[in-house]
């Protein structure tokens, strides 16, 4: 009975410890980490789930890292990292047959605008002229020429385009009149207006196109489609607290970019009205995107949607949260 008694008093703590053990590992959150491309307003919804706790909430340990879109996308392709917020690059990647997809969309349109000289009034005025983007082929690009279409400036027969670079770059051009026309994100807009510049014409405002949303990798939705609906699950809660509570967004905004207060929330007042409520992908704005890839990389083949995204996750999490799909 000694005997057995021993046993029992080294057996019963092991057991209890080993199950300690394993509880902990079966509620360990899952480590993921998500490339951005830039620490402003655009990329803000993954700042906000991880700096206000939605990703914690949806047992995901997430580390956010900035990161250029091709590299991005490369990264993701080989599972470097684990998720991209970056749309338009992930749908181009899988056109070219890398094994990635869109899973969701956060904002339905690019945050930039045409910032022109005060001379001019309107878009058509600026047929014959120069436009500055940061660099062929990126989104502002893509935004800037969609933009001069939908206001009948044909931008490869009609303008003159140069690449600059950064933002400051392409302001700095147009303050010393070296370019007629910018585009460009908020708040140079409010900084254009101490320089009398004009906004002509904002994306938003004229065209759906997705902009930042969620791109996997396909073996990550097959290998671990709870995880990835978990993580949408926090950035469409992100983005509801994004557009819904003001102060706390440009707190985290200011934390987020490193600006000052007023700069944060200049540029949260002119973007929080491109934030989605659901993570939906609007069809007309996939569509546009893959047209646009299309056009860049001179495709003739139809794409279609199924070959860029897969929103069978998007619409499991939007029922958990109880979100009717748009």
């Amino acid at each position: 009975m000694r005997k057995i008694k021993t046993r029992l008093g080294i057996s019963v703590p092991l057991f209890i410890l080993v199950a300690w053990f394993l509880g902990e590992v079966a509620n360990a959150a899952d480590k993921v980490r998500i490339s951005v491309s830039s620490l402003d307003a655009a990329f803000f919804t993954p700042a906000v789930a991880l700096k206000r706790g939605f990703f914690k909430e949806e047992d995901i340990d997430a580390e956010v890292i900035r990161m250029n879109a091709n590299i991005s996308v490369t990264a993701l392709a080989t599972g470097d990292i684990d998720y991209t917020t970056i749309f338009g690059s992930v749908v181009r990647a899988a056109m070219r047959g890398l094994p990635v997809r869109v899973v969701a969309s956060f904002l339905d349109s690019p945050t930039q605008m045409l910032l022109a000289r005060q001379e001019f009034k309107a878009v058509k005025e600026l047929k014959g002229k120069t436009l500055g983007v940061s660099t062929f082929g990126a989104t502002a690009d893509v935004a800037a020429r969609m933009m001069l279409r939908y206001s009948g400036v044909d931008p490869e027969k009609d303008m003159k385009i140069i690449a600059l670079g950064a933002d400051q770059a392409r302001f700095t051009a147009l303050k010393e009149g070296i370019v007629d026309v910018i585009v460009i994100s908020p708040p140079a807009d409010v900084e254009g207006r101490k320089f009398a510049f004009r906004v002509l014409a904002r994306a938003y405002e004229l065209f759906n196109f997705p902009f930042v949303g969620l791109g996997a990798n396909v073996k990550k939705l097959s290998d671990k489609p709870d995880e990835v609906k978990r993580v949408i699950k926090a950035l469409i809660k992100a983005n509801r607290y994004i557009r819904s509570n003001r102060d706390g967004s440009i707190q985290t905004l200011t934390e987020w970019s490193r600006t000052s207060k007023e700069n944060a929330s200049l540029s949260y007042d002119s973007v929080v009205r491109v934030f989605n409520a659901d993570g939906s992908i609007p069809e007309d704005g996939l569509q546009a995107v893959i047209e646009a890839a299309m056009k860049d990389a001179k495709l003739t083949r139809q794409v279609s949607a199924a070959e860029v995204a897969d929103v069978t996750l998007l619409r499991e999490a939007q029922k958990d949260l109880g979100i009717k799909a748009r």
